[in-house]
């Protein structure tokens, strides 16, 4: 884990969204330090007058591209957060052509007792991981 959501304007094709799913895992992996197969993510598509994101004042704009990433976590450091910003922000614009102010990301941190990857048990409670 991380559980990673994504929600977009409606409209990509299947080979950009793979292509951002992956690009997005690499920087959880390498800011993160998860193991590779531990990928969970989520894609939510809208109508782009179902999102409306704005920029608290910063005076940038956001366009069709725009990607709002809602991470739920095990608690991480101020500076795994910022490398994982830094990282996923870059990565996107390399790979995916995404522009940085088209990007909103937010972490929600919980605890080992918030998870269950199936069986109706916690294993990190368990001892299963």
């Amino acid at each position: 884990m991380p559980l990673i959501r994504f929600d977009l304007i409606e409209g990509r094709d299947k080979k950009s969204l793979r292509k951002l799913l992956d690009v997005s895992h690499r920087a959880v992996v390498k800011a993160f330090g998860v193991p590779e197969r531990d990928r969970y993510q989520i894609v939510h598509q809208h109508p782009a007058h179902e999102l409306i994101i704005e920029d608290t004042g910063l005076g940038f704009e956001r366009s069709e591209k725009l990607v709002v990433i809602s991470v739920t976590s095990s608690p991480r450091s101020e500076e795994q957060k910022k490398n994982f910003y830094k990282t996923l922000v870059q990565e996107l614009w390399e790979q995916c052509e995404i522009e940085p102010n088209d990007i909103l990301i937010s972490i929600v941190t919980n605890g080992a007792a918030d998870w269950s990857f199936g069986f109706g048990e916690a294993q990190f409670l368990t001892g299963k991981l």
